[in-house]
């Protein structure tokens, strides 16, 4: 029957919209296919796009630009990382595009947000700490093999 959807059918169809968002919360620094992203939910690509529009207000390319620009505060408060490197390390592909949609989230660009952030504010953490917990420095072809037993004595 083609009408309006049944309470059931919305729930199902917030559990699956909550099900992709989900995965990009969790995978929000790996760059996001949305077409897998709609396929993990049940949905064709522009289905999916209008649904979660629908049900969010935005659409999931804006819901996961925000995300990242929202981690991206926390790592310019805290990080003593320059601007690329956060940049790259929240998902963002191009310098151009973060500073720009950083702009339109925060309304100040990635360097002015810092400066207003660190003043009165403890030393940020060291660059290398915070690469190496975010798994700045994988090495995807890298494998780990058990050293030689030393020579007997």
């Amino acid at each position: 029957m083609i009408g309006t959807p049944s309470a059931d059918e919305n729930l199902a169809r917030l559990r699956l919209l909550r099900r992709a968002k989900d995965l990009m919360d969790r995978d929000w620094a790996e760059p996001i296919d949305l077409d897998a992203v709609a396929a993990h939910a049940g949905y064709s690509r522009y289905h999916f796009i209008r649904l979660f529009k629908q049900a969010y207000a935005e659409t999931p390319g804006q819901y996961l630009s925000r995300r990242r620009v929202e981690r991206s505060q926390e790592l310019l408060r805290s990080a003593n990382l320059t601007v690329t490197e956060i940049c790259v390390a929240v998902g963002f592909e191009s310098l151009g595009s973060f500073c720009t949609r950083f702009k339109q989230v925060t309304g100040q660009t990635p360097t002015e947000f810092r400066q207003a952030a660190l003043r009165d504010r403890p030393a940020p953490i060291p660059g290398c700490f915070v690469l190496l917990w975010a798994g700045g420095f994988r090495n995807p072809g890298a494998t780990f093999e058990k050293a030689d037993d030393p020579p007997a004595s």
